[in-house]
């Protein structure tokens, strides 16, 4: 028995693997272009999800038989049942192909139409009459694009609360422990360490409204607008219909957008990236303070104690490395370059349609996807485990300078500032330097300089 099949196109025959579900189309792809990533499985499943839509909603408008449109229906189902692996079989594509996914949309319809002539034989299902009925590679693409990138964001979303969640709690528990401040990578006035975990706390909320906000413009839908933005070859309200229908099915506010801004334009993908990036240099900064933070024990400043997950040095014994800072950090500067990627292709907007589709999707679900687990990873691995090294903190706090600040509003800036030099100079404490100057008494000391009065501890936190 032959491996082979040999199925026809428009340009002639050409040779399938026998058990494959795709047709010629998708075969003549499968050797045009052989590099890079394979389209993202939810791509492959939100056009899947388009098709089902499509068959039963051509079939209400009574553009489609009812045995196909069911049919249709039937064979998606089937292959929506499958697990990812064994789905993403017959979906081979890679995402270096035609600039409106053209190649895939093919894919899918091909092989809707081989499980469907498996399942009723009978029924001859066509990939361009019957499955892509009504539709266009040119909406149907940007469409699945918006349905898999607000899934993407969805999946995000719980990731970031957790994060916020453990922090809250850090926050509680150590709002009362002093440590001293720095700006400018330099001494400056206490504060307490639960204050500072509340200033991450507040980024990650904003970072979260912001996305929360503005990944609703992914919700615009450019589907029935075919192959320019005309409609062409689409029944009346064949546009609302599938909205309405694909709204239900993922339980989404979807709208239909205008129509030639959905092909020519990705403008939804680009800001909610934006979004995305704002929040992974925000975690760039957190996981850095962190890091920082505990770095040590015995040369750093060593305030933090992060969890010993797996050795730190194949060659020096007992090391401790941030490696989930680290695997956070780096996922954050994948996602700052992608966002150059996004953005410049969704610029390539010629004429009626963006003809950069596929790289813009696939890198905007990797910039989710390394995000939502590096993050998942962080927040599971290390904020859980985070612990304060108290007496470092109290320690550094004591033997600093920058405390001479409480001194201010009763001996005067150029006073104060004249203690600190002292200390510094003669390598003595603050109280030394102030006795031996002679700008206040001892007690007036001990009553104006208590660090955690400098913290305003008792404000109400945000």
């Amino acid at each position: 028995m032959s491996d082979y099949r040999i199925e026809e196109d428009t340009l002639g025959p050409v040779k399938i693997p026998v058990k494959a579900l795709w047709g010629p189309q998708t075969e003549r792809s499968r050797h045009n272009f052989i590099t890079g990533p394979i389209m993202p499985t939810s791509v492959i499943r939100a056009l899947l999800a388009i098709k089902s839509a499509a068959a039963k909603v051509n079939l209400n408008l009574g553009v489609l038989d009812k045995d196909k449109a069911e049919l249709i229906q039937e064979s998606v189902a089937s292959i929506l049942k499958l697990d990812d692996p064994e789905l993403m079989n017959d979906f081979p594509l890679h995402v270096y192909q035609t600039g409106s996914g053209t190649q895939t949309n093919m894919n899918v319809n091909e092989v809707i139409s081989n499980v469907a002539m498996r399942i009723d034989k009978k029924i001859e299902i066509s990939p361009n009459d019957d499955v892509n009925h009504s539709q266009s590679s040119n909406d149907v693409f940007p469409t699945a694009m918006n349905v898999a990138a607000v899934q993407a964001v969805e999946k995000m979303l719980p990731v970031v609360e957790s994060i916020i969640s453990e922090l809250e709690i850090k926050q509680d528990k150590y709002w009362d422990v002093v440590k001293i401040g720095r700006t400018h990578l330099q001494d400056a006035t206490p504060l307490t360490f639960g204050q500072e975990i509340s200033g991450w706390i507040s980024i990650l909320k904003h970072d979260r409204d912001y996305l929360q906000t503005i990944s609703d413009t992914l919700l615009e839908l450019p589907i029935g607008v075919t192959a320019v933005g005309t409609g062409l070859n689409a029944p009346e309200g064949f546009d609302e219909k599938m909205v309405s229908e694909l709204s239900d099915k993922y339980q989404q506010k979807f709208v239909v957008g205008n129509k030639f801004y959905g092909l020519s334009a990705h403008s939804g993908l680009v800001i909610t990236h934006s979004a995305i990036k704002t929040l992974a240099g925000d975690l760039l900064k957190i996981a850095n303070d962190i890091r920082f933070l505990a770095s040590g024990p015995r040369a750093g400043y060593d305030e933090l104690n992060i969890p010993a997950n797996e050795p730190g040095s194949s060659i020096m014994p007992g090391k401790v490395n941030p490696t989930q800072a680290e695997a956070l950090t780096m996922a954050a500067v994948k996602v700052m370059g992608n966002d150059v990627t996004v953005s410049t292709a969704a610029s390539q907007g010629n004429f009626e349609m963006n003809v950069y589709k596929p790289v813009i999707i696939e890198t905007f679900l990797e910039s989710c996807d390394v995000l939502t687990g590096t993050l998942e990873m962080f927040t599971e691995k290390l904020i859980k485990g985070l612990t304060v090294n108290q007496g470092r903190m109290t320690e550094l706090v004591d033997n600093s300078l920058m405390t001479v600040t409480a001194l201010s509003p009763h001996i005067g800036y150029h006073k104060a500032a004249e203690i600190a030099q002292l200390a510094d100079k003669e390598n003595s404490t603050l109280k030394a330097a102030a006795m031996k100057l002679g700008y206040l008494s001892e007690e007036d000391f001990d009553k104006y300089l208590v660090p955690i009065n400098m913290t305003n501890i008792n404000k109400q936190k945000d």
